[in-house]
């Protein structure tokens, strides 16, 4: 089976993005599933009901999201009944919504997705590699193919990750940085891994949001608000080639389009 995992969706600029070409990348790459990290979706910051909803029209699966899934409030009751909007499973007991879920791709195959998130520089959430190993056997039961978004700040714990949970999943795909980083691999035991996937939204900017608002933050350190960036869209990606009977990687490709559409 072929997998597209989308980088951290930025704004509406990043949406249009995704509603102008997802269906071409489909075609040209022949995917079977589509997964996208949408926690910054709304705006910048965030992810709303309509948003979601729009997302989930223009073909994606599972949406997976990190530590600004509740900056907007709306989606607490949405994401308590909407089982393909996960937040990280390794949010306190109780936390409303889900972590991880299970879902068929165009040709009939279970895949398992599970969203986790880091502590370096993130917050106090509990050890995602202590819950992954107390998770895992349940996570298999439930399907052969397992992937994984490492939503994480420190590349240090990604990759340290990778290892920890090498041969045991299909695929590891770091986000949140929003930077696509050049070491995607077949680790030893078969997993795919990449600490970040990058993002999809203007390129032309610091991570999303334009550049002077950013500069002029650094040189006062003065609060201000953040905006979208205007101007040509980048869609970050990855396609993971996957044995769908044993569940291992077979190969991994990062995609960084320009787009040339302005906005």
């Amino acid at each position: 089976m072929r997998i597209l995992f989308i980088g951290d969706i930025i704004g509406e600029i990043g949406r249009k993005t995704i509603t102008r070409r997802l269906d071409t990348l489909v075609d040209e790459y022949r995917i079977n599933l589509v997964i996208a990290n949408g926690e910054n979706a709304a705006g910048g910051f965030g992810i709303t009901p309509k948003v979601a909803d729009e997302l989930f029209d223009a073909g994606i699966k599972v949406i997976t999201s990190g530590n600004h899934i509740w900056d907007k409030k709306e989606i607490v009751p949405y994401i308590e009944k909407e089982r393909r909007l996960l937040r990280p499973a390794n949010y306190p007991e109780g936390v409303p919504g889900y972590g991880d879920i299970t879902v068929y791709t165009n040709s009939g195959d279970k895949v398992v997705v599970l969203n986790l998130t880091g502590r370096v520089f993130m917050g106090n959430f509990d050890c995602p590699f202590r819950y992954f190993k107390r998770e895992l056997q349940r996570l298999k039961a439930a399907g052969a193919v397992i992937v994984v978004d490492f939503h994480a700040e420190a590349t240090s714990e990604k990759v340290a990750f990778g290892w920890f949970a090498d041969g045991e999943v299909s695929a590891i795909i770091g986000t949140h940085t929003h930077v696509q980083t050049a070491d995607e691999q077949i680790l030893p035991k078969g997993t795919a891994y990449i600490t970040d996937v990058g993002m999809t939204g203007p390129a032309n900017s610091v991570i999303g949001i334009e550049k002077d608002m950013v500069i002029e933050k650094y040189l006062t350190l003065m609060p201000r608000r953040f905006e979208v960036a205007k101007g040509m869209p980048v869609l970050s990606a990855a396609v993971i080639d996957i044995n769908e009977k044993d569940g291992k990687a077979i190969s991994i490709e990062r995609l960084q389009i320009r787009d040339g559409h302005s906005t």
